[in-house]
């Protein structure tokens, strides 16, 4: 099907069918890139890429591998505003014999690449389990330890196993980061459920020089739309992206066990913070409390674009960046999926290009 075909048909279906659709900006879905599966690069396996940054020159991939931290450089060939080829240029693995990796676990979520001073700023879960905390840090572009950013207490004793932090953004004036929790800290509220609940995410802008957090605000998670088969049903922000002052592209992704490789149900949403938004920096505790959220707006389902998608696969999507420019001048997106390295269903590395109508 030709790709101008698709992207009138998804438009037009977004504008008929989404009652809660963003009167500002929109996004339609351009194109679909699978990388060829069990790819080798300097005697790494490319798999699990749980965020995704661009300079402009190159696209940086974490990889979500505890045994062999990692980030991918990459350049992406875009012909006709479609990808025709990803080439792996570099693998910078990290190498540090420093306390700080000597006594945490990397389960890596998101890159934000520094190109003035050459280092990447990255998130990790952790391993709360076994009490090992998530955290914020940088290294150099060998893969060095240069230094860490302090966390509030809370994200060390309240988060809970594979829901710490999971996606980070620059901020627009480039001072600092927003890092996000992919799901509730116990002490916030509840795991979304089948029927409304009050399950906060806390998402929280850190200084680049100080290290410290400055702000924070809520979002508020959906419940489940599909019905329950399985017994695994988690929901929760893999990724984020600040695109204008104090406004975000969030990627909010479900997964249901049962329904094999679709399971996944991703929305992305317009979220917008203003004066009157609460700040819960200095709150331990949101339960009970009266709350006001970040302003939350659907842009896409993709559940609309389904039907162009390999298989009808809607995988693992964890990465989020703005790509390059497209033909008509507008901005694009690229989200990638991270597909575990297929330890527990048949899972491909999916690339989507989306662009931003405002």
């Amino acid at each position: 099907m030709h790709k101008l075909f698709i992207t009138i048909l998804v438009f037009s279906f977004l504008f008929a069918s989404c009652k809660k659709e963003s009167k500002g900006i929109k996004l339609r879905f351009i194109d679909e890139y699978i990388l060829q599966d069990s790819l080798h690069f300097k005697n790494t396996l490319v798999g699990g890429l749980s965020g995704v940054d661009y300079d402009g020159d190159h696209f940086y991939f974490v990889v979500d591998d505890s045994n062999t931290p990692r980030v991918l450089k990459s350049n992406i060939k875009f012909v006709n505003d479609t990808i025709q080829g990803i080439t792996f240029k570099d693998v910078i693995t990290i190498k540090d014999s420093s306390e700080f990796f000597m006594e945490t676990i990397l389960d890596l979520e998101s890159v934000i690449y520094n190109a003035d001073k050459q280092e990447f700023h990255l998130v990790s879960e952790g391993f709360i389990k076994g009490n090992k905390s998530p955290s914020i840090f940088t290294i150099s572009s060998k893969g060095k330890y240069v230094n860490t950013y302090t966390i509030p207490s809370y994200f060390k004793t309240e988060a809970k196993h594979n829901a710490s932090f999971e996606s980070s953004t620059r901020n627009i004036e480039n001072t600092g980061i927003w890092v996000a929790m992919e799901s509730v800290l116990k002490s916030d509220g509840e795991e979304p459920g089948f029927s409304k609940t009050n399950s906060p995410v806390r998402i929280t802008l850190f200084d680049n020089k100080t290290r410290l957090p400055i702000k924070q605000f809520v979002y508020q998670l959906d419940q489940f739309t599909k019905s329950k088969k399985g017994n695994i049903n988690v929901n929760g922000v893999t990724a984020i992206l600040e695109y204008k002052k104090n406004e975000f592209i969030v990627v909010e992704r479900a997964y249901q066990s049962g329904y094999g490789s679709y399971g996944n149900t991703v929305k992305l949403y317009k979220v917008v913070i203003n004066d009157i938004t609460t700040n819960t920096l200095q709150k331990p505790k949101l339960k009970d409390l009266e709350l006001i959220f970040a302003k939350k707006e659907l842009l896409l389902n993709f559940e609309s674009i389904r039907p162009f998608l390999t298989k009808g696969i809607i995988d693992n999507i964890e990465g989020i960046t703005f790509g390059p420019l497209l033909s008509n001048g507008n901005k694009s997106l690229l989200l990638v999926s991270d597909d575990n390295f297929k330890k527990y269903d048949p899972q491909i590395n999916q690339f989507i290009l989306l662009e931003i109508i405002d």
